[in-house]
């Protein structure tokens, strides 16, 4: 009996090695191409393909120019997922350009759907992950190098140097989905409780109140 446990245990451990990969990113795809019809009024995980393609669909030139840093975080993310390209559907891959002004930053998120692998285009930045056991793995890059982030972590760049910095992003997934940590807990509509967040954060109602009134 304790072998036939044994083997049991083994081809579990096979089948969930094998089914690992499948885990990573999207689902395989089951035809050649399925470009998104955006004007479907079916709603699946994904989105269902369109009739007429053509080559267009499969290109994409939003990310030649630099992005407008001018905002709160001195940072703006350009994205080449489904949602602005539709060839990517079903492929399991997108792209994206993030760009940062001087001291700009693309603050503490997670991309519950994808790993993130960056590629430096211009400037320094300081990047960085914390795991589920609060350990924190940063590092500085520049022009030329590649940092990845574990799908599902919290993450963030800023730029360190003296001139606005660029890279370009891709993620294992068509739609990666992004949650910034504070603008989700202190700009929820409807918002948090603010009670709750007083106690998660330490501080009193009313500086809750004034940090959700900056979102």
């Amino acid at each position: 009996m304790a072998r036939v446990h044994l083997y049991v245990a083994a081809a579990c451990a096979v089948v969930f090695a094998l089914a690992a990969p499948s885990l990573a990113g999207d689902p395989d795809m089951l035809q050649d191409i399925c470009v998104a019809d955006k004007a479907s009024p079916i709603k699946i995980n994904g989105f269902p393909c369109k009739a007429n393609v053509t080559a267009d669909d499969f290109f994409f030139a939003g990310l030649k120019n630099p992005g407008n840093t001018n905002n709160p975080n001195g940072a703006v993310v350009t994205a080449a997922n489904v949602d602005t390209f539709a060839g990517v559907n079903t492929l399991g891959v997108s792209m994206a350009r993030i760009d940062y002004a001087v001291g700009g930053q693309n603050p503490p998120h997670t991309h519950p759907r994808a790993t993130e692998i960056i590629f430096v285009l211009q400037g320094t930045l300081q990047v960085g992950f914390i795991t589920t056991a609060n350990k924190l793995f940063t590092k500085t890059i520049t022009v030329g190098e590649v940092f990845v982030f574990p799908r599902g972590l919290v993450h963030f760049q800023q730029n360190r140097g003296h001139y606005p910095a660029a890279v370009i992003a891709a993620f294992n997934s068509q739609l990666q989905g992004t949650q910034a940590i504070a603008a989700t807990l202190f700009g929820a509509a409807p918002p948090v409780p603010t009670d709750v967040l007083a106690k998660a954060f330490r501080i009193s109602n009313g500086e809750v109140d004034a940090i959700k009134a900056k979102f």
